[in-house]
């Protein structure tokens, strides 16, 4: 899980350098264009290719639809926010994928962790308000509807897990999300640069890796239990928003992603407790 944070992190560094140039859905199709040729190439070398049958077609292309809301919505997201931004309302999702585990997985969550995540989203209510104007931007609301995607993401990950295996989980979805994201970026399509093509390279190869390591990750433990590892995320947003923007994260943003991560260790905190005791 620490290793798909961080290489997302440097994917994230691609988006928000290409939608300065390409509209955001057509960004939304190169990170899954770009990715899907290593994704094969992998399948190829270690000679995987039952792994990519399919048995829940439904529910793979539910999951593909939602990867590229998911993922259209962040890229509009970070186009208007700071990645740090971005992240600190990005990280309830760990929140929503606790609440979401109890109708969707069966799972038991008591009054302790509602309460934490109650106030993790208040957190989030800091974080939608602007500096100066009114309570909420279109990049913070679409950065809080790319997290609750997100967290419903993450639970059908567990879903497929019991018939699937993580390359068909993986690869469906891409491919799915690619092509949705294709045929609406015909519209508005923007030339291709070649001064991009770097970015774009990098874009496949850290989408690639990140989709296998979170894949994995989430097949192999309770998403409640890795969600909080996520937070990892801020401190890689607030490092390459230094470096390559020059932008220090605000009062703002600390104050609400603390909430936020405070809430989250409680309630991995109080998951591990229930897992101990049974």
């Amino acid at each position: 899980m620490l290793a798909a944070v961080a290489t997302f992190a440097v994917m994230d560094v691609c988006i928000k350098r290409l939608v300065e140039t390409y509209p955001s859905v057509q960004v939304t199709f190169l990170r899954g264009i770009s990715s899907i040729p290593f994704l094969l190439a992998a399948t190829g070398v270690f000679g995987q290719w039952r792994d990519l049958i399919p048995h829940r077609w439904l529910l793979h292309l539910v999951r593909g639809f939602l990867s590229f809301i998911v993922l259209w919505l962040f890229v509009y997201a970070v186009k208007f926010l700071s990645l740090g931004d971005a992240y600190s309302i990005f990280m309830s999702a760990p929140l929503l994928i606790t609440a979401l585990s109890v109708p969707l997985l069966g799972e038991r969550v008591g009054w302790r962790r509602w309460t934490a995540v109650l106030t993790g989203l208040l957190g989030v209510m800091v974080m939608l308000k602007p500096s100066g104007g009114g309570w909420i931007s279109i990049g913070g609301f679409a950065a809080l509807a790319a997290a609750f995607g997100y967290a419903v993401n993450a639970i059908t990950i567990r879903m497929l897990s019991r018939s699937d295996t993580g390359a068909a989980t993986i690869f469906w979805s891409l491919l799915v999300l690619t092509a949705i994201s294709g045929i609406v970026a015909i519209a508005t399509w923007v030339p291709l640069q070649e001064r991009h093509a770097t970015w774009i390279l990098s874009l496949g190869l850290s989408g690639a890796f990140g989709q296998y390591f979170i894949t994995y990750a989430f097949r192999r433990a309770a998403p409640s239990v890795l969600a909080p590892l996520e937070y990892t995320a801020l401190a890689w947003a607030m490092l390459f928003d230094y470096l390559l923007w020059l932008v220090a994260p605000s009062a703002r943003m600390l104050i609400g992603a603390t909430i936020i991560v405070i809430s989250g260790v409680y309630v991995f905190r109080r998951e591990r407790t229930a897992v101990v005791n049974g």
